[in-house]
């Protein structure tokens, strides 16, 4: 599907509706009020589609002050998040190139996404080993103040190792699957010798407790894959310093385009992709090679401001004005 329009009639407002009914969040804003528009007391998306042989219809209802509500086939959800594990769907939009770019903290952010995505069983993992890494930093300050022992940040610090290293697993696993794809995606668009490297090891009991006078000093944990960092490189070239915003661009639809296989592959069914002024900044070369790509791997919404821009009929055309697609 392409949505074409000029700039400013709503095109991301489509495609963000989209993911908030698929994914229960916005790819835009964490902030709920944000999505509902100035004046109106609350907002509402609703979608109906297939997974496989599977009806679902999705429904998810925002009213600032009063919480995020979804549905799936009529009945409610304990979080909206939990859409995630009924449809799965991925996002590019231009601020994406931050996974490249950007601080470590968004790395391990997309690739923690990626990781619940691919192996939905450790999706949690993440999360649980976040909230242990903060229970071990209040110990840490609790300890310092002189509020409590040093011995009650041991149990923290076991459970930091523990899930630290299951963390670390997981995410090296889920790199090691996605590279394949990534160097195979990234070469066809013209990046050579893709490739994706972890950087860190798993914490141990030990190494975190030789550094507790550290830790107790600062109040924090130095060590564990919070602090870890992934990759992406072209060859011997780590893009982020050293790649340009094009090739940066490039590594970003490679990864979604990557994932989207692997995806296919391991639950039978392919993501829905959401594709926002991807583009403009492609040479013609390259737009033939994505539209491929995207014509083979399921359904997408491509946003652009020209029909012209897709070198492909679209299966279907939407043109957006405002508060208004037909």
């Amino acid at each position: 599907m392409l949505a074409v329009g000029p700039n400013g009639v709503g095109k991301t407002n489509l495609l963000e509706a989209l993911h908030v009914a698929t994914q229960g969040f916005s790819p835009r804003t964490r902030t709920d009020a944000q999505l509902v528009r100035f004046g109106d007391p609350g907002a509402r998306v609703a979608v109906r589609g297939r997974r496989g042989e599977v009806t679902l219809d999705l429904e998810v209802t925002v009213e600032p002050g009063a919480g995020k509500r979804a549905k799936l086939n009529g009945a409610p959800l304990r979080a909206a998040e939990q859409l995630r594990s009924e449809a799965a769907t991925l996002v590019f939009t231009p601020d994406r190139l931050g996974v490249v770019k950007g601080a470590p903290a968004a790395r391990r952010a997309y690739f923690d996404r990626a990781l619940g995505r691919l192996a939905p069983a450790r999706a949690a993992l993440p999360a649980e080993y976040g909230a242990a890494v903060a229970q071990r930093n209040a110990a840490l300050r609790r300890a310092a103040g002189g509020w409590s022992s040093r011995d009650a940040i041991a149990p923290w610090t076991e459970q930091v190792a523990t899930l630290g290293a299951e963390l670390v697993t997981a995410r090296v696993e889920t790199l090691a699957a996605l590279e394949p794809h990534f160097a195979e995606r990234a070469g066809e668009l013209g990046l050579l010798g893709g490739a994706l490297r972890y950087e860190g090891e798993p914490p141990t009991r030990e190494a975190l407790e030789q550094r507790l006078d550290r830790d107790l000093e600062r109040g924090a944990t130095s060590l564990g894959p919070h602090l870890d960092d992934v990759v992406l490189a072209s060859g011997d070239r780590e893009l982020r310093s050293f790649g340009s915003q094009g090739e940066q661009r490039l590594a970003v639809l490679a990864l979604l385009l990557a994932e989207a296989e692997l995806i296919a592959e391991r639950r039978g069914v392919p993501p829905l992709l959401l594709l926002d002024d991807v583009l403009s900044e492609l040479d013609p070369e390259r737009r033939r090679i994505l539209a491929a790509r995207v014509s083979g791997a399921g359904q997408a919404l491509v946003t652009a401001t020209d029909a012209a821009m897709l070198p492909a009929d679209p299966d279907q055309l939407l043109e957006v004005s405002p508060g208004r697609a037909a």
